[in-house]
């Protein structure tokens, strides 16, 4: 990702509806898990790094470019540089990895799933959540330098392969699904724009409303992984 798309996402995600409920999937997925030491990969600013050091996990901010790792630093995290494709961190010490949006901008996302199953100690758990859905592909994919976006059976076979077992594997953002394809059809460029807050406040109520509603199954703009490591 672009640096003044890092810097950009950085500025929005405290408030922004999209961050702002994807900190809350992460803070419902951790509440049946003891903390432990856990690395957060592709952590850009740092806002899910501050959700698990928040709950009690000793988090680390793994960072490819310049400016993320320096915006995270700044926030007070502890950081590490390095590419997904070869983490560097030993083998088998994380208790938990997040990898939130990341996957879909690496060429070799194999051998990305293949670096989070080597790092986590075997019976913890991952975290992974990407795009998906190839029909709405467009010039904010393009902005964002995403490769691809996953359907269920490619994210399946990726993590599977990987040696993962599926925990679940859920649709999310569904019911902003056709708002997102008629927009993405007509605009140019990222998504990642300062909202009105009116219209934040009522995007994030609808996107809330998803918490209590039978819609992991349908498709959505988003897939949500949890996975673990055969003991």
């Amino acid at each position: 990702m672009e640096a003044t798309e890092v810097r950009k996402l950085a500025e929005l995600e405290d408030k922004h509806w999209w961050y702002s409920e994807r900190r809350h999937l992460l803070a419902v997925a951790l509440r049946d898990m003891a903390p432990g030491a856990a690395l957060d990969i592709g952590a850009a600013g740092g806002g899910n790094t501050r959700v698990l050091r928040r709950l009690g996990w000793r988090a680390a901010a793994l960072e490819y470019g310049a400016d993320g790792a320096r915006i995270a630093a700044e926030r007070g995290l502890l950081v590490v540089r390095g590419d997904a494709t070869a983490l560097p961190i030993a083998s088998g010490s994380c208790d938990l990895v997040v990898a939130f949006d990341v996957l879909e901008h690496i060429v070799e996302d194999k051998s990305a799933a293949d670096e989070i199953f080597r790092v986590l100690r075997p019976g913890h758990h991952a975290l992974i959540a990407v795009p998906c859905d190839p029909e709405l592909w467009s010039a904010h994919d393009d902005a964002v330098d995403h490769v691809r976006r996953y359907t269920r059976p490619t994210l399946t076979a990726l993590l599977g392969g990987a040696g993962f077992d599926i925990v679940s594997l859920d649709s999310w953002n569904v019911l902003l699904r056709p708002v997102v394809k008629l927009r993405r059809k007509s605009t140019s460029g990222s998504d990642l724009k300062p909202l009105n807050p009116l219209v934040n406040a009522g995007l994030k109520a609808i996107i809330a409303a998803e918490r209590v509603l039978p819609l992991k199954n349908r498709r959505g703009v988003s897939l949500v992984a949890k996975v673990r490591r055969p003991a």
